[in-house]
């Protein structure tokens, strides 16, 4: 496996330990995660959304991602940006993750 797909796939392990303290389910099964972009420079773009605008968690959530992700060899940077487009629903989940919290 090349360098870089193994630092990607870090990158997902990492995010799978980040959890909403509300959601007994990792944010990247939730389907929060909407873009990882790492550039050959180690810059580590994040594109979240939140399950709802007004996520009592979203300094949580976000420190948490910045802090696992910043510790992965290779990353140098990590920005991490709040979206709202497209707006979250329940779809964008994992199926696993649906199973979890009973939807399926």
């Amino acid at each position: 496996m090349n360098e870089f797909l193994e630092k990607e796939e870090n990158i997902v392990k990492m995010l799978k330990t980040v959890f909403d303290p509300e959601i007994p389910v990792n944010i990247y099964d939730l389907g929060l995660i909407y873009k990882i972009d790492l550039q050959d420079d180690g810059h580590l773009i994040i594109d979240l959304t939140l399950t709802a605008p007004s996520c009592p968690a979203v300094d949580f959530i976000v420190e948490d991602v910045r802090m696992k992700t910043e510790g992965i060899l290779g990353v140098t940077k990590v920005d991490i940006n709040i979206v709202y487009d497209p707006p979250w629903d329940k779809s964008m989940m994992s199926e696993e993750a649906q199973l979890e919290l009973g939807f399926l």
